[in-house]
C-alpha cells in the first residue's frame, strides 16, 4: 500500500522559488541598469568631470534601492491590507453559515475534477481540521505562508538593488577616459551572469535568460548615452 503521506523518491520542482527569485533578479538586475546607464549617459556628455560622473552613480545607488524599498513596501503593504480583509469577511462567513462554506469548498473541489460524494467529504474534513485555512488556499488563492511581510520585502529588494549597482560605480573609479568602456564591459558581464543565475536556479535555458538581459541592458546604456551625448552637445 502506497504512503500518501511521503513525497516521490528524486521528485523535485522549482516553482517554490518564484517568488523571492523575481524578487531578487527584479532588483538586482534594476540596480544594474538603471545606475549604469546613468552613469554612461553623465559620462557621454562633453564636459562632464570624473567627480560628475562618480556622484551621479552614488546618487543613483542611493536613491535607487530607498525607491526600491518604498515602492515594494507600499505595495506589500497594500497586498497585506486586502489579503487580511478577504481573511476577516471569510472568517466572518464560516462563523456565521458553516454549512453553505462547506459546500462552496466543495464545489471548488468538483470544479477541480474530484467526484460531487467524495469532494463533500474531503470538504468536510478539511473544514473539521482548518476551516479558514482551507478556504485561504482553494477559495481565496492565498499562500499558506504567512502572510505578507512589508518590512522584510523593502529590505531585500533594495539589498538586491545595491548589490546590483554597486560594481557600476565601482566601475565608475576608472580614469575618466576608460569609464565609457569600462561600465558598459561591467555591466554587461554581470547582466550575463545574473541572467544565467536566474535561469539555472528557476530551471531555465541559461542561453536565453543571459540574451535577454544583455540586449535590453546594452539598448538602455545605448539609449541614455545618446541622450548626454545631445544633451551635453546642445548645452
Amino acid at each position: 500500500m502506497t504512503d500518501v503521506t511521503s513525497h516521490p523518491a528524486g521528485e523535485h520542482h522549482l516553482v517554490h522559488r518564484t517568488g523571492w527569485l523575481r524578487a531578487a533578479v527584479l532588483g538586482a538586475n534594476d540596480g544594474i541598469i538603471s545606475v549604469s546607464s546613468l552613469i554612461v549617459g553623465v559620462a557621454a556628455a562633453p564636459g562632464a568631470t570624473a567627480a560628475n560622473v562618480l556622484i551621479a552613480g552614488v546618487a543613483a545607488l542611493v536613491g535607487g534601492a530607498l525607491s526600491m524599498a518604498a515602492g515594494e513596501y507600499v505595495s506589500v503593504s497594500s497586498q497585506a491590507d486586502t489579503e487580511s480583509a478577504d481573511l476577516a469577511r471569510e472568517a466572518a462567513e464560516l462563523a456565521r453559515a458553516p454549512l453553505a462554506e462547506t459546500r462552496e469548498l466543495a464545489a471548488i473541489y468538483v470544479d477541480r475534477g474530484v467526484a460531487p460524494p467524495l469532494a463533500l467529504l474531503v470538504a468536510e474534513q478539511m473544514m473539521a481540521h482548518d476551516a479558514l485555512g482551507a478556504h485561504r488556499r482553494d477559495e481565496l488563492g492565498l499562500a499558506d505562508d504567512g502572510g505578507s511581510r512589508p518590512v522584510q520585502a523593502a529590505m531585500f529588494s533594495a539589498i538586491a538593488f545595491s548589490a546590483g549597482a554597486i560594481l557600476p560605480v565601482v566601475a565608475a573609479l576608472a580614469p575618466r577616459a576608460w569609464v565609457l568602456y569600462t561600465v558598459p564591459a561591467t555591466t554587461l558581464v554581470l547582466l550575463a551572469l545574473l541572467g544565467a543565475l536566474g535561469a539555472k536556479a528557476g530551471g531555465a535555458p541559461m542561453g536565453r535568460g543571459m540574451l535577454r538581459v544583455i540586449v535590453l541592458g546594452a539598448m538602455a546604456m545605448g539609449v541614455t548615452a545618446l541622450i548626454g551625448t545631445l544633451t551635453g552637445t546642445v548645452i
